[in-house]
This record gives C-alpha cells, structure tokens and sequence, in this order.
C-alpha cells in the first residue's frame, strides 16, 4: 500500500514573500481533514511541497475524499517513499510501483525529474534518460512519447526519493482562511449554500445567518439550515451559524408597508442586520446567493435597491449562473437534496401576488418611513437576541 501523499498546489505557487503564509494554512487545513481519517499522519511542507505519510494502516478511499474537499490542493499524487537514493534501488521500487498501478497493458510514458538534492551524483536529464531507458528494458509494453504520455513518470529527488505516476484531481482555488471572513445569507434554498462555497473556495472563512420567523417557520426548517451549514462546512471548515427571529420585523413591515414592497423592503432589512452582525464578528464583507433576473426581488432594480443599505462590499458569486449550473453544483456539494426539503423560510411566508419587480429606490424609502416609530427597537432586539450555533461536519 502507498504509504505518502504529495500534495501539488497551484496559485500558491506564484505568491511572493507571504507565500509561506498560504503554505502553512493549506498544511494546517490537510491536518484539520486528515483527523477525521483512521489512522495517524505526519504532514510536513518542504520546498514548495506538502507531503502526508501514513504512520499507520488507513484506509486510502477515505483519504482521498477528505483531501478532495481541501480548498487549495490542485493535485493529490499517492507516492512510494524511497530512503535508499541510490539509483539503481530508486529505479527498482519504480518499477514495481508502476507494475502495480499499471499492470501489464501498453502504455506510453514520459519521465519527469526534480532534484532538490543537488549534491546528488546525477542530473535532471541523466534521471530521466536512464530511468525511462530501466523502465524500457523491465517493462515489454512501456514506449516512451515526450509529445503526449498516457502516463506521467515523476521522480523527486530530496533527502529521499519519492516516485509516483498518478495524479488525483484536487478542488483548487485557495486554502480556507487566507482571504479574511465573510458573512453569508443562508436561507435553505438551492442558491446560498453554493454561494458560500464557491467563496470559501477563494479562501474566505464563512460565518452564516439565518433568519427565522416562528410560528410562520418551522423548526424542521431551521434545522434543514443547520443540515445546510454543516455540509458546507465540510468544505468550509467551522461556521458559526446566527440565527436571528425575524418574525416581528417581517410582521411590522407586512402591517405599515405596500404589498407589493414587502420583499424589497424586508431584504433590505435582513441586509442591514447581517450587515450588522457582520461588524460585530469581524467579517469584512457579505455573501448572497442571488443571481440576476432569477426572481422579483433579484432585478437590476431590485439588486440596486437592496445593496443601498449596505456599505460593506456585497459579493453574489452565482449573478451569472443559469439555475441548472447552480444546481450542478449544489449536487456535486451534496447540498441540492436537503435545499429541496419542502420546508417554508421567511422569504416565502409573506410574498405579495404582484411583487415589484422595478422598484424605485425613492419609494421604498419613502415606505419605511412608516417603521420608523418602532423599527430600530425591534432591530437591536432581533440582533442582541439572536441564537449563535457552532456548526461542523
């Protein structure tokens, strides 16, 4: 069984001097998903490579799903550790590796070589000509083609000798945490789960908030949030989910504002207190799931309406998905199931028949003027009472 993993990374690579700080939270990112592997693992960066060994037996499959959901790991290469760097002992457990990866069939190769040790007796060129010509003489249906291999022959020349030929397709983008942290509307839909996902992916660390509104939303809702942030966080890493109880905010404005403003106007509100909880906990920016022209309130006019009250930078990194691409990824994720749970969210409790669908930033305006007598009491309540859950995977 292969005992090591190389662990390839791609924009990492070209960082300047703070690269080592990238380096070091893509390293302690694999440790955090290799704890929830059997087993015990040494992970070590060195010369721009993270490497995992197995201290013990494990189970391969296993590993190789946890790292697949490691935000900057462009590549996961299973490697044979070779402490003896002779030659002629590297070439030999080559060979078997290959052996065993490939059995008998025809195949084409090209041999790659990579010498950190540059006190050892052969060069780059040397290796690869002298391993490709061993691997020629004990393997019949092995052909080289430099133009297009079927199969990459890597040999890593360090204070030991790693050699390998597959390569396992990582999630890329970057590690978790490298990007500062944001604060993600997360409502149970399709949308807001893919959305914090695709941001995490850039490094962002999530936080989440959720807006409840009992009677009119059930707790089985509430929970299919909780379901939601955990399976993000399995890609995310912790989030802090907040819970905030809207419904007296969501009843206020249903009493003192037109109809057909309801949705604008109390997405305008759930900006403002995420905006607010945001502050609170450091996040530097917000998250939506919407996409332009989905529905009523995610209009060019309506986007405008609502991103006036906020002053934090509002990032929607699904605007320009159709709904299938968005569900294609909400598969892949394994979100899709639990967001299609029948579940009521404050969004759908109150929606007008006839919302509007080009709203005049003036007149919403114009309409919350009608709250003013009780609204910010009731904003600092749903705020200074919210439910903070710590949600992992």
């Amino acid at each position: 069984m292969v005992k090591a993993f190389l662990i390839k990374y791609s924009e990492i690579g070209i960082k300047g001097k703070n690269r080592y700080m990238f380096e070091d939270a893509l390293r302690d990112r694999v440790k955090e998903k290799l704890e929830k592997c059997e087993g015990e693992f040494l992970v070590e960066r060195e010369n721009g490579r993270i490497y995992v060994e197995a201290k013990s037996e494990y189970d391969f499959d296993e590993v190789i799903e946890q790292l697949s959901k490691c935000f900057g790991i462009a590549h996961i290469c299973p490697v044979v550790l070779v402490e003896d760097k002779t030659f002629e002992t590297v070439c030999k457990e080559l060979v078997d590796h290959m052996k065993e990866e490939l059995g008998d069939r025809e195949f084409t190769f090209k041999v790659f070589a990579k010498r950190s040790d540059k006190n050892y007796v052969m060069t780059s060129p040397e290796i690869c000509r002298e391993a490709g010509a061993y691997i020629i003489d004990h393997m019949p249906g092995a052909k080289v083609d430099v133009h297009q291999p079927e199969v990459s022959v890597n040999i890593e020349i360090r204070h030991r000798a790693y050699v390998y030929v597959s390569s396992i397709k990582g999630p890329g983008g970057m590690p978790v945490g490298t990007s500062g942290k944001a604060m993600l509307l997360l409502s149970g839909g399709i949308d807001s789960p893919v959305a914090g996902y695709m941001m995490a992916k850039r490094g962002v660390r999530i936080e989440a908030v959720y807006f409840h509104a009992p009677p009119y939303t059930s707790e089985r809702a509430k929970q299919k949030v909780v379901d939601l942030a955990e399976l993000v966080s399995d890609y995310a890493g912790e989030i802090r989910l907040h819970v905030v109880n809207f419904t007296d905010i969501q009843m206020y404005i249903y009493d003192k504002c037109p109809h057909d403003e309801l949705t604008i106007i109390m997405r305008r509100y759930m900006m403002k207190i995420a905006e607010q909880i945001a502050g609170e906990t450091d996040c530097m920016s917000l998250i939506t799931g919407e996409s332009v022209g989905q529905v009523a309130s995610q209009t060019m006019q309506s986007l405008v309406a609502t991103n006036a009250v906020c002053t934090m930078p509002v990032f929607r990194p699904v605007i320009a998905f159709d709904k299938q691409d968005i569900i294609d990824i909400a598969e892949k994720i394994n979100t899709f199931e639990t967001s299609i749970l029948p579940y009521e969210d404050c969004c759908t409790t109150f929606v007008a028949k006839h919302p509007v669908t080009k709203p005049d930033l003036y007149k919403i305006e114009k309409s919350e003027r009608n709250l003013e007598e009780k609204i910010d009491e009731m904003f600092e309540k749903a705020v200074s009472e919210r439910e903070i859950l710590t949600v992992k995977m």
